[in-house]
């Protein structure tokens, strides 16, 4: 009896040994398929927060003493934005001069600007109100006054970005003279951020 015993063991060990190694003659096992995943799209803007400088080039347009003018002028403006999500708040200082520009007969020098923004951040672009302070320097003297616009900033790589503004001027007694001007400004920019 312990010999049939054995014999059994035996025989059941033999008979499991190739389903315990696998067994050329079992059936292959199909691979489970897995479900595709969707690739996550980089984000498009980044943050907006931290300095920046950059060149302008516009047209100003001057209402003054019954005349008006239009010219040239090209600049240069820096200033730091705050990310906050969806808004931006930044400042900026910005100057820009013109070739012979004159209004009436009265020589303009620049147009120096501290402005304020506030935008909401769309990714790569940037949509945003303005306003702030303006001086004009021209022969008869200087004079301030305010400056608001808007503005549009799209990034067209992490450090550089180009960009449009439109700004309205008024500034009244223009060097003690009594003549008041107004002027609109149409710029496009180029800026570097870092």
């Amino acid at each position: 009896m312990k010999s049939s015993i054995l014999a059994l063991a035996a025989a059941t060990a033999m008979a499991a040994a190739p389903a315990m190694a696998g067994s050329i003659d079992a059936a292959p096992v199909d691979p489970v398929p897995m479900a595709p995943v969707a690739p996550v799209a980089a984000p498009l803007g980044g943050d907006w927060t931290g300095g920046y400088a950059g060149l302008s080039l516009g047209r100003l347009d001057t209402q003054a003493a019954g005349t008006s003018e239009t010219g040239g002028v090209y600049g240069l403006h820096a200033g730091y934005d705050y990310d906050f999500g969806a808004f931006v708040l930044g400042g900026e200082a910005e100057v820009q001069a013109g070739n012979d520009y004159d209004i009436g007969g009265v020589d303009v020098d620049n147009v120096a600007r501290i402005k304020l923004r506030a935008g909401y951040d769309a990714g790569r672009t940037l949509i945003y109100g303005t306003a702030g302070a303006a001086r004009i320097d021209t022969s008869l003297g200087t004079a301030n006054g305010p400056v608001g616009g808007v503005g549009v900033e799209y990034r067209l790589t992490d450090r550089f970005s180009i960009g449009s503004e439109a700004l309205m001027h008024r500034f009244d007694d223009i060097g003690g003279s009594g003549i008041d001007a107004e002027a609109q400004s149409y710029s496009l920019r180029g800026t570097l951020r870092f």
